[in-house]
Formats: structure tokens, sequence, C-alpha cells
């Protein structure tokens, strides 16, 4: 499967938040390999290495595995010892109890309030303090420390059993001005996204609640090793049309190359179907397969391989083609770009 990439948007404000209170990151970011231009350029995007190594190296730096981001540090460690804490509940309702009672007497964070309901549970996630910060980059930090939060419960729930945790609803407390970001959010949780809501929520389907736990403290162990490299590109819990459309192109870079028609055979429903499907997801097939080939070219770059090379391999007629396309996907060339 292409290694998926992620917009540098993450980093870039993570950065300048912990510039606003003094804290100069420029060594998570050298060794990430992150320069000066891709936090300068709104198109750039990063393999999920680099931010798991940038994140690492963060955790490193300020002993803290908030980023700086809370009033109340949570201390290198923590979320290990919540994971210990929870990796022996019975299922996953259990497990999300532990995570609410143990998370806010390592961090100071206010616990995730738990709702019951009959098909579905509300996992409501309360901001944290951050009045440390000054108050222009508040509102910044906490929309991004609400993100990271989300998708961790989510994802981490979905391996702590081994499959896909379906989400009825997202809910987050900020408003979102720009449609085609919405979108990659909802791609992010596989359900639609709300913004504007009155506070952050996830509802998870009771099935996922009754599940089993299938990790145990070995695989924790495996799991943490990596940390948080999983988060960024688990996609289990992703069954959305756009999903699947992408795992079929990602065939076509192992000797294939499905058309829109043989995509849609695959996914049993018909050519003009899909179009409508993806339509509604405000994407298309030529959109993600420009998508797929970005996020390989990238992955290559990365690991060192030549222009030549990555041309060759994602179909392209000569390498100044290849060029081109990259310049257009990220608005740099590719030798600028490694």
């Amino acid at each position: 499967m292409t290694p998926r990439t992620i917009p540098a948007d993450f980093v870039v404000k993570a950065v300048s938040l912990a510039a606003s209170g003094g804290v100069d990151l420029s060594y998570p970011l050298s060794v990430a390999g992150i320069g000066p231009r891709t936090l300068r350029d709104p198109h750039s995007r990063l393999t999920a290495e680099q931010v798991t190594l940038f994140t690492q190296a963060t955790w490193q730096l300020t002993d803290d595995e908030l980023f700086g981001l809370a009033s109340t540090p949570m201390r290198r460690g923590s979320f290990r010892v919540i994971c210990l804490t929870l990796i022996h509940s019975p299922d996953l309702a259990a497990a999300m109890e532990r995570m609410s009672e143990t998370t806010r007497v390592l961090s100071g964070m206010p616990p995730m309030l738990i709702t019951r309901g009959e098909t579905a549970t509300r996992l409501t996630i309360p901001p944290a303090d951050n009045s440390h910060l000054p108050e222009s980059a508040r509102v910044i930090a906490g929309q991004l420390l609400t993100d990271f939060r989300m998708v961790l419960v989510h994802r981490f729930a979905a391996w702590l059993i081994g499959g896909r945790v379906k989400l009825h609803s997202v809910e987050l407390p900020y408003d979102m001005a720009d449609p085609a970001t919405g979108k990659l959010y909802d791609r992010m949780f596989g359900a639609h996204v709300t913004f504007g809501a009155p506070a952050a929520v996830l509802e998870f389907d009771n099935s996922a609640m009754r599940a089993p736990i299938v990790q145990t403290e070995e695989s924790l162990a495996d799991y943490l090793r990596e940390s948080p490299n999983l988060l960024f590109t688990a996609r289990d819990y992703d069954s959305t049309a756009s999903s699947q459309v992408r795992r079929a192109l990602e065939l076509g870079l192992q000797g294939r190359n499905p058309a829109t028609d043989d995509i849609a055979d695959m996914l049993s429903v018909s050519a003009a179907h899909l179009r409508r499907l993806l339509r509604q997801e405000g994407t298309s097939v030529n959109q993600i397969r420009e998508e797929v080939l970005r996020d390989a070219a990238i992955s290559g770059l990365s690991r060192g391989d030549s222009v030549d090379d990555i041309s060759g391999r994602l179909g392209f007629s000569e390498p100044s083609s290849f060029r081109r396309a990259f310049k257009r996907w990220t608005g740099q060339t590719p030798g600028a770009y490694r």
C-alpha cells in the first residue's frame, strides 16, 4: 500500500505555537528532515515517518506528550501508563472509561464524558486549559490539541479491538471555512464531520463498544515503540467510496492500472454510481489517482530514489513529465523538495 502523506499544516502550527511560548523546535525539524522552505509552502506534504520523527523529537525536547499546548504538561511516559491501565479491559467500553479516568489523573485535563444510548455512545472531549499561552495563540492551540486527541481516541480504539470502529458522527467546536479541508476531515474519520458544534464529540456505534480488547502488553510495546506513526497511517476504519477507490488505485502501482469502469466492477457498482458517490465526497477518480501518485512520489524522494526511477515506476513517459506533475502537486520541483 502506498504510504499516505500528511499536509505540513500540523507541523507548521506546532512550530509557530511553540515559538509563541518561547520553545525552539529547530532540532525536531532537523531530525525529521523538514526545511524552512517546506514550512513556508502551503502545498507542502510530509510522510508519516517525518511527522513521527518530528513528534518524537518534540516529546523528547519538551518532556510533554501534548507538545506544550495545555497548561498542565503530560510528561513523557504518561500515554504508556494510560495504555497499561486499559489493555486488560474486557471490552472497548471499559477501556474508554479507564482512559477517561487515567487521563484526568495524569494530565489534569477534565475527564472525557461518556454518554450511552441504545445504538451509539457519545464521547465528549472537553477542551484543555491553555491559559499559559499568549492570548493570540490560544484558539489555534485549542483546535490543534482537540484534533490530536480526537484522532488519538478513534484510532487507538480501532487498534485495541483490531478492527474498524464505526462512527455515527463527529462534531468539532470550531468553524471550517474551507470546504476542501472539511472533506479532508470527513476522510480522516470515515464519517461526516460537523463543524461549529457546542463540543468535540465522537459518536461510536455500540457494536464497537462491545468488542473485546484483542491486544496484549507485548503488542502494546511494539505499538508504543513506533508511536505516533500508527495514528497517521492506520486506515482500517475508513470504508468511504474514496478510500476504496484509493486502495484499488494503489494496486495499480503494483502492476495494474485500473480505469473507472474496472474500479466500479471491483466495488460491484456502476461507473455512474461510483462517480456520484465520489462527487458526494467532494472528489473524483482522477483526483484520487493524482493523490496516489503524489504520495508515492514524495515517499520515493524521501527514501532517496532518483527522479528517473520514480518517474518510470509511476508510469510517466519521461522524467520531464514527472517533474511538471510534481510541481503541480506540491508547488516545488523534485530537486527543491528533496
